[in-house]
């Protein structure tokens, strides 16, 4: 690894031997976990509208990890299943460069449904967490000088008086440094040369206009379409009953499904990068958002099969094809072609018919991983027991 690559470490715990090396109070289970007994009471009042209420809660604390640099940012990740009458909370606390550590700060809130559909809080990042450590910018962690090492603590709740049993599946954090360069120089071909994933192309533009309390689709739709895509590709997702609320003369309606099922009720929009992959934990997939270091590492999902949603901001004159530019986006790599271009679904496409696009490698090299873009963002949904590449810093915990 090149001084100019990003430095990324991804920690996850999904198994039984990943669960018992941490602290738990109140859960158990065999390769998730859920409430055995309540050890404490919350009363939480819902910002969005959804009351206040008494919650019964157990929960779970990751042993420390060492990050093994100074980490600028980091971002959480999980799969759940949270039954009406139950959420659960993450936080992260690290330890600063200085040796210091900090206070916990919240990743996510979340439950799979919104109150309208029987859930009971509004899924949502939390504002206003700023201090001399660093804040929470929706979805990341910044510090504002670094981290060396973090805990991760879930908290599970329920309504008292109740059995009802939310399961954490997994959860896990991408720690990482990402160097201030404008240009990145483009990688050599990783074997996917060639290879095209059957991903379904879903266009987000034509649901421009639809549930504007969920963002109005358009634009702003376009990592419910990417999950909507990725969740197609691997056979499953809403079924027709889950969609019963969408209006029967739209389109694929998944994606709307998507979109009201990722939304952010603090951002107001459904681009809250961990709660793609928490969607599509509803639905069976593993999940989780990390950095890739270069196409080449990118490539290696592809030969394995796996989809990847990637996030870029660029200027039309920078990612020749696209014709629009954009302050950030997502959309889904689906394979690579003989001269090892990336093939793209990009849902910021009219129709169905013209998401299928094909961005000059080093462009979308350029334009994926700079400093002032993502820094090599990536979403990766799998099935249990598909395997992923190893060695790769970013999703390999043992690399």
């Amino acid at each position: 690894m090149t001084a100019a690559q990003p430095s990324v470490v991804y920690r996850e715990w999904s198994s039984d031997e990943g669960f018992a090396a941490g602290v738990s109070e109140g859960v158990r289970g065999t390769g998730a976990l859920t409430i055995a007994h309540p050890v404490g009471r919350e009363t939480y009042a819902d910002p969005y509208g959804a009351g206040t209420k008494a919650w019964d809660y157990a929960r779970w604390t990751s042993p420390e990890v060492s990050v093994g640099f100074g980490a600028s940012q980091l971002v959480a990740s999980w799969t759940a299943d949270t039954p009406h009458g139950s959420w659960l909370q993450v936080e992260m606390r690290g330890r600063t460069g200085a040796g210091a550590d900090t206070k916990w700060y919240v990743m996510g809130r979340w439950a799979a449904d919104d109150p309208g559909e029987g859930g009971d809080i509004h899924r949502a990042s939390v504002p206003g967490q700023g201090d001399a450590d660093g804040d929470v910018d929706i979805d990341t962690f910044v510090a504002v000088g670094s981290l060396t090492s973090y805990r991760l603590r879930v908290t599970l709740y329920r309504l008292p008086g109740t059995e009802v049993r939310p399961v954490l599946r997994s959860v896990g954090a991408m720690a990482s440094l990402v160097p201030e360069r404008e240009t990145v120089p483009v990688s050599p071909p990783g074997g996917a040369e060639g290879i095209e994933l059957d991903v379904p192309p879903y266009s987000q533009e034509i649901h421009k206009g639809q549930y504007p309390e969920y963002n109005g689709g358009g634009e702003a739709w376009c990592a419910p379409t990417s999950t909507a895509m990725v969740l197609a590709y691997w056979n499953t997702g809403p079924s027709r009953q889950d969609m019963s609320w969408v209006d029967p003369s739209y389109a694929d309606p998944q994606v709307d499904h998507a979109a009201r099922n990722i939304y952010d009720h603090n951002y107001r929009g459904a681009g809250n990068w961990p709660f793609g992959p928490a969607y599509a934990g509803r639905f069976g997939l593993n999940g989780f958002v990390t950095r890739l270091r270069s196409v080449t590492e990118l490539e290696r999902f592809i030969k394995a099969g796996i989809p990847v949603v990637t996030s870029q901001s660029f200027k039309a004159d920078e990612l020749p094809g696209s014709n629009y530019s954009t302050n950030g986006h997502l959309f889904v790599v689906v394979g690579f072609t003989p001269s090892g271009d990336p093939i793209v679904n990009d849902p910021n496409s009219p129709s169905n018919a013209e998401v299928r696009r094909v961005y000059p490698r080093a462009d979308f090299e350029n334009v994926w991983l700079r400093g002032s873009s993502s820094g090599g963002i990536a979403s990766i949904m799998y099935p249990p027991g598909h395997a992923l590449p190893p060695n790769i810093p970013g999703t390999d915990p043992n690399w």
